[in-house]
């Protein structure tokens, strides 16, 4: 047996590497590739969802809005014009699961901090005391990066609408407020395209790192 295969030993290497070649790439084209999908209105939990959108099933996108952030400065969607961002709801006096979605979405901050196709947009739902001071003390204190984290506050009604209209992400309020917002988790993906790409528990660890994975996978793969 020994002389045969030092006889064969270039044919049979030859072989092996062959094998091992042809198995991987069988494998890479059998294996599932990732892929986001596309949130509309209508496949969401319609709790999380205006009326009036409830049924939308295609093209949906994220609608216009002007807030003012943590400098004073008017924000609008230009500024978000062909950029992956993440958008969340949250209000500075919160003591439940505010901290934690602070904390995680700094990670988030960090993860993206070079990377200058992603953003950051976090809406106050208590903008009567949400003003722009409270706001920039507030993002002094947590390590906000102005050019790639914007704090808004505004018109409370514009914030509710565009959170149920839009990001499909907050349940209603009391039945005696119209535009009291109850909190949510929610951090949500948007493509440069303006569409809805994912949901993410903001209280989670493995959330966030899986909400990181897939603005990466955004960022290299998501062409259409």
């Amino acid at each position: 047996m020994l002389p045969f295969i030092k006889k064969y030993r270039i044919l049979i290497g030859t072989f092996i590497v062959f094998s091992i070649i042809t198995i991987t790439l069988f494998y890479n084209v059998l294996k599932p590739s990732k892929a986001l999908p596309i949130y509309n209105p209508a496949d969401v939990n319609p709790e999380l969802v205006d009326s009036t959108m409830q049924y939308v099933e295609k093209y949906h996108t994220i609608g216009n809005f002007s807030f003012i952030n943590q400098n004073g400065k008017i924000i609008t969607q230009k500024d978000y014009e062909g950029k992956i961002y993440v958008a969340d709801f949250f209000f500075t006096t919160c003591g439940s699961i505010c901290p934690k979605m602070t904390a995680n979405m700094v990670d988030v901050q960090k993860a993206i901090l070079n990377n200058p196709k992603v953003m950051l947009l976090s809406h106050t739902v208590t903008p009567e005391i949400d003003s722009v001071p409270v706001l920039k003390k507030y993002a002094l204190a947590k390590g906000v990066v102005d050019s790639k984290w914007n704090l808004v506050t505004g018109d409370k009604k514009d914030i509710y609408s565009l959170a149920r209209k839009s990001y499909l992400a907050v349940k209603l309020g009391k039945p005696d407020e119209l535009y009291d917002m109850v909190h949510t988790e929610n951090f949500v993906l948007v493509d440069a395209q303006k569409r809805v790409r994912g949901f993410y528990d903001g209280t989670k660890k493995e959330e966030i790192k899986r909400l990181i994975d897939d603005i990466n996978w955004l960022c290299e793969n998501d062409k259409k």
